[in-house]
């Protein structure tokens, strides 16, 4: 459900940064180590108080593990968020990935990508940015 429709521009008392990650990222279920995404062309969105995240292109990503909720919600600095639930032959996840259809200008570079909630995937390899 969204909050609020403010936005807000990253700076020195909020930054976000959004590089490219250098190397091979997986992901895979937690259960049953099906592989969910497979990528060299991930980038890592950085943002004060908050772990970095990995966005994977979409297309990097085995979309028929994925199914799109209703879900919605907002953030000031990156704009609506929309989640997709990750279906396993074990289970289906709610609401385990999200994205941003339209980001905002500052986070552009997440656009047509995808990041799952690490306590739902494992991250098995991941070579270092640069």
């Amino acid at each position: 459900m969204l909050t609020s429709s403010e936005k807000r521009i990253p700076g020195p008392d909020h930054p976000i940064e959004v590089v490219e990650h250098s190397g091979l990222i997986g992901v895979v279920t937690q259960d049953g180590g099906k592989v969910v995404a497979e990528t060299t062309s991930a980038v890592t969105l950085t943002e004060v108080g908050c772990p970095a995240v990995h966005y994977l292109p979409l297309a990097d990503v085995d979309q028929a593990l994925l199914e799109r909720t209703d879900s919605r919600t907002y953030c000031p600095y990156k704009g609506e968020a929309s989640y997709y639930s990750l279906v396993t032959p074990e289970k289906k996840i709610a609401d385990a990935v999200w994205f941003y259809e339209e980001p905002f200008e500052a986070v552009e570079a997440i656009a047509g990508r995808v990041a799952f909630y690490p306590e739902h995937v494992e991250i098995p390899f991941e070579a270092v940015s640069d």
